[in-house]
This record gives structure tokens, C-alpha cells and sequence, in this order.
């Protein structure tokens, strides 16, 4: 049907001609369609038709545990139903809600934190919360650190994952909102925590990449090597999130979507932005 398949993303289709714009989002046999053209819509529609039995849903509304609305100042999306849905599987419908999704001076271990529990409840639960990460981004770093103790859960664990709920509870409703009238530029913030872990020492990566005003790519994750310095942990986050920005980059540029002003990152550590500013310190810190 003249579609290209995007190198940066094989989920995604994208027909682009003078005038309109065809965008196809596929997931097995579930189908999001973009387009600034109707008529083009329609007969895509009537080509898929008559390949495949297709039900058209209208206007995207809900998909895949996700609730769009859409207005003239732009798109938001949240997972609500999902989220009660969760907690009603839990029990946990009527808890009392925190202010927090974890206690800051909590320190976890894989040796310490009580008797064992049942680990596949706790892995099925992790893998609920998992997903409701795609528009909760304020419990990514959390999961992210609970998720690591999956293999041999102890009861101080199973606490913190209940809190979580707790504080899910209090902000069932928040979502993503993404507006209209950003400006498209990207905008990152990295930053990093110190050898938090006590079983390997090793830091972990933050960061959250906007377009515009958008909050659009975030990411938690433990860093592969040991961190000897604060230095060298920001410069390892900030080196992961210049690979996630080649590859936004590049699919911002297939899908036609011009990026003339530069890309900004954001660090709160002198000595590592030092290191990226002077190559002549490169050799000493390789």
C-alpha cells in the first residue's frame, strides 16, 4: 500500500505524501491510526477491509488499558481504570492513601528485610506495576528498585510494594497531558543515584526526556559497572542518555518531524559536565 517500515520502531508504518500524513502504530492485531487527512484514513480502512476483518472503534478513546481524551489544548492519557482495577485485585480499594511511593531512608536488601514470601504473587504484582509505568512515571524508579529482589522476596519488600499501592491510591487519576502548542525541541534531564544498592554497589541511571513541554521517554536502571566516584556515575547516566537521544532523534527525523533547535541535557554534577566539556580529560577517565 506504499507504507515504509520504520527502522527506528517495527511497530510503526508511515506513508507520507504531499498533503497527508499516514501513520500506523501496530500491536498483534490491535491498530492505532494517524493521519491529518481523512479521507486518506478511509480508505486505508476499505484497503485493510478487504484483506482482513477489521472492527473500526472510531475516534481513539481506550487502548490497551489506556484512556486518551482529546482536546483543542492537546492529548492526555492515564490509566485510571487500570489502576482501581489493581487495587481492587489487591484489596487494597479502600486503603489509606501516601503522600510517597517509597520511604526515602529505606534501605533494601536481597540478604536482609525478614521472612521469605510468596515470590510468584510478588513477581505478578511487580509485572502489574510494570506496566502501569507508561504514564506513571513518578513509580518508575521504585519498581525499578523493588523489581530486584524478585527472585527471593522477603516480607520488608512485600511492605514497600504495598505502599506503592497506597500511593497509587492517592493518585489514581494522574496521568500524561501533551500539548498542543509545545515547541519541538528536546529537553533532557539526567541524574543518578551513588551506589544505593548494598548487594553490588553499583548506581542507578535516571533520566526524563521532554519535547517541549512534553514528558515523552523516562527510564530507571541499575548501571552495569561499579561507580568509584560521583563523577563518573552522572557520566555514565548522561553517555546512556545521549544513546537514547540518537535513537529519538532518529525517529522523530523518519516520521518528518523537524528538530531546528538544539537538544538540551540537564546535570547537577560539575565535575562530570567538566569531563564533557574538555576531551583532554577523556584519556584519564575512559
Amino acid at each position: 500500500m506504499g507504507f515504509t517500515h520504520l527502522h527506528s520502531d517495527h511497530t510503526c508504518f508511515l506513508k507520507h505524501t504531499e498533503g497527508a500524513f499516514l501513520c500506523i502504530l501496530v500491536y498483534v492485531d490491535d491498530i492505532i491510526i494517524a493521519s491529518n487527512n481523512d479521507s486518506a484514513v478511509d480508505a486505508l480502512k476499505l484497503q485493510l477491509h478487504s484483506h482482513f476483518k477489521l472492527r473500526d472503534l472510531g475516534p481513539l478513546k481506550y487502548f490497551l488499558g489506556l484512556e486518551i481524551a482529546r482536546s483543542s489544548e492537546g492529548i492526555s492519557v492515564s490509566q485510571r481504570k487500570y489502576a482501581l482495577d489493581l487495587l481492587d485485585e489487591t484489596g487494597l480499594l479502600g486503603c489509606k492513601p501516601s503522600s510517597v511511593p517509597l520511604d526515602p531512608h529505606l534501605k533494601l536488601s536481597i540478604e536482609t528485610g525478614g521472612d521469605l514470601v510468596d515470590p510468584k504473587a510478588y513477581r505478578r504484582l511487580i509485572s502489574k506495576l510494570m506496566y502501569l509505568q507508561i504514564t506513571r512515571p513518578d513509580i518508575t524508579y521504585v519498581v525499578n528498585k523493588l523489581s530486584q529482589f524478585s527472585s527471593a522476596p522477603r516480607r520488608e519488600h512485600h511492605q514497600a510494594l504495598l505502599k506503592v499501592l497506597h500511593y497509587i491510591k492517592g493518585t489514581v487519576g494522574q496521568g500524561l497531558f501533551y500539548s498542543s502548542s509545545a515547541e519541538l525541541q528536546l529537553h533532557v534531564f539526567a541524574d543518578f543515584d551513588w551506589g544505593l544498592c548494598l548487594d553490588s554497589r553499583r548506581s542507578t541511571s535516571g533520566y526524563c526526556i521532554f519535547l517541549g513541554s512534553s514528558l515523552i521517554n523516562w527510564r530507571s536502571k541499575k548501571q552495569d559497572t561499579v561507580s568509584k566516584s560521583t563523577a563518573e556515575a552522572e557520566y555514565r547516566s548522561m553517555a546512556a542518555d545521549v544513546d537514547e537521544l540518537f535513537w529519538l532523534s532518529n525517529f522523530l527525523k523518519e516520521l518528518h518531524i523537524p528538530l531546528t533547535k538544539p537538544t538540551l541535557m540537564f546535570c547537577d554534577n560539575m565535575a562530570a559536565i567538566h569531563i564533557a566539556h574538555n576531551s583532554v580529560y577523556h584519556e584519564r577517565t575512559k
